[in-house]
This record gives structure tokens, C-alpha cells and sequence, in this order.
């Protein structure tokens, strides 16, 4: 995973040269969020789903850079004072505060846009078809049916209120449906039988919603100097969580029963997915 986040820090540094001029402080502050480092789980999550199929390395590696860009600018917005307004990002200074709310805006706005215009190339992918049905699968990920669309009922008054149907549903948009394509994004550069994109995208909503509780565990039982963000804010503004709801240790044994689970779906494959199962066990196990 180590090695596969410096390629994609790398080709991001590529596709987001810096810029002179006026323009050039959105560009920087592109280039800051992107180039912060973080597990790069998304895109690796590209690289080994498209490994599966023998995908050129250099097609994913650019796929996954897309992935990560749109993370990023994910990133910058939750930050924002209207949003969670936090002022740590990983171990360092988010990108308003480090800028100013303006210019993390049109950064977040930028990485957003770039992340399509990077899809759209053929450097991505030599099939025009191919390059489309990422772009639609990407913008449904991120659009008002997955990400922003959690995150719309994440700030919702009644998100208080919500029961363990409502924070899943909640958790499987903001959080889950990029993971989800993230994984189906290989499937669908190596043109894979139905069969084998299902049970990716199987593995993968799972292998999300896992991630999603053990976040909420770390908030609770972390230091920010550990995780990097601020914790508790959840907590502190009466939010329900999977801890909240269902207690540390049955939240925790539920996201074990998830993570087994998506590592039964790959059994369709030959040839078991090792590194994907290694990856499921890091999301339950992680401390970050």
C-alpha cells in the first residue's frame, strides 16, 4: 500500500504542475491538499481491482489519481467552517486554514473538475466507451447519489435522530459509494464479466461500511495527534454513530462479521484475491 501511494502521489505531482500567475495559488492549494500523503485506500483499491483483470499499470495508476483527486476535494469541503470546520487534515493544516475559505473553495472546485478531465483522457483508457462509463460511474459516486448526497443528510437536522438503518444508508453514500466504484473502476477498465464486477462491488460495500464504523471507533478512542483530525466532533454535536448506537464492542464485532463477508464475495475468483483480502483485514485492523 506504501508503495502504491507514493505512484499515485507521484502522478498526481504530474497532473497538477504548479502554476504561475494569479491562478497559480488555487493550483498550490490543489497541489497541498493532493500531494499530503494519507493511505491512498481508494486508489489503491483502482490499482488491485484492475491488477485482477491485467490492466495496463500506467491506465489504472492515472484512474486511481482521478479517485483520489475527488477524495481530496471531499476532503477540503468537509473541512470548511460550513461544513465540520476542522483545522487538521492529516497531521497538518487544512487547506482554509492554511490558505483562506475562498481559496480552498476553488481548490475543491478544481480537484473536482480535474478529476474528470483526468478520466476522460486516453492515458486513462484507449476505449472511448470505457472512458465514458468511468465519468458516469465516477459522478454518480460523487454527485448528489452517493457522496454529496450523504453528506447533505449527514448535516440534516434529523441526523440526530437517526437509527442503525439511517446511518448505514447515511454511511453507504458519504463514505462508501466512492469506495464502492473504486473497486468496480478496475472491473470496468479491464471490460470484466458482470459476474466479476458484481461480486467486486459486493466486496466493496461491504469492505465501506466496515471502514465507516471503524472510523467512528478511532474517533472515539484516538488522540487527533494519533489520527491526524480532530475526533469527537460527531459526539460533541450529538450525531448518531455506530458506537453510539450499537456500543464500542458490538460495533466493533460488526464490522468483523463485515470484513468476513467481503472477503467471502471474492471467492468467484480463480485465483483468491490475496492483496484485496490483506486489505480488508488493514481497514478493521488500522489505528489511522
Amino acid at each position: 500500500m506504501a508503495a502504491r501511494a507514493e505512484a499515485v502521489t507521484r502522478r498526481l505531482d504530474e497532473l497538477l504542475p504548479p502554476a504561475d500567475g494569479p491562478r497559480g495559488r488555487v493550483v498550490e492549494a490543489m497541489r497541498y491538499s493532493a500531494l499530503s500523503g494519507g493511505k491512498r485506500l481508494r486508489p489503491f483499491l483502482v490499482m488491485e481491482s484492475a491488477r485482477l483483470f491485467g490492466v495496463d499499470r500506467d491506465n489504472a495508476l492515472t484512474c486511481a489519481a482521478a479517485v483520489e483527486m475527488i477524495h481530496c476535494y471531499s476532503l477540503i469541503h468537509d473541512d470548511l467552517p460550513a461544513m465540520d470546520d476542522s483545522d487538521l487534515r492529516r497531521g497538518r493544516a487544512t487547506v482554509h486554514t492554511a490558505f483562506d475559505e475562498a481559496t480552498a473553495i476553488l481548490a475543491g472546485d478544481g480537484l473536482l473538475t480535474e478529476a474528470f478531465a483526468v478520466v476522460a483522457d486516453p492515458r486513462c483508457h484507449g476505449d472511448p466507451a470505457v472512458r465514458a462509463e468511468l465519468a458516469a460511474g465516477l459522478a454518480a459516486a460523487a454527485g448528489a447519489a452517493g457522496m454529496v448526497g450523504g453528506q447533505m443528510i449527514d448535516m440534516a437536522p434529523e441526523r440526530a435522530a437517526f437509527d442503525l438503518e439511517g446511518i448505514t444508508r447515511l454511511q453507504r453514500l458519504k463514505t462508501g459509494a466512492l469506495i464502492t466504484f473504486s473497486c468496480e473502476a478496475g472491473a470496468i477498465l479491464g471490460r470484466a464479466p458482470a459476474d466479476r464486477r458484481a461480486a467486486l462491488r459486493a466486496y466493496a460495500d461491504d469492505l465501506g461500511l466496515a471502514f465507516q464504523i471503524v472510523d467512528d471507533l478511532l474517533d472515539c478512542e484516538s488522540t487527533p495527534e494519533e489520527l491526524g483530525k480532530p475526533t469527537g466532533q460527531d459526539q460533541a454535536l450529538g450525531k448518531a454513530t455506530f458506537p453510539g448506537l450499537l456500543g464500542a464492542e458490538t460495533a466493533r464485532a460488526r464490522a468483523r462479521e463485515l470484513i468476513e463477508r467481503a472477503c467471502g464475495r471474492l471467492a468467484i475468483f480463480a485465483e483468491k484475491p490475496e492483496i484485496l483480502e490483506q486489505t480488508a483485514r488493514f481497514v478493521l485492523e488500522r489505528r489511522f
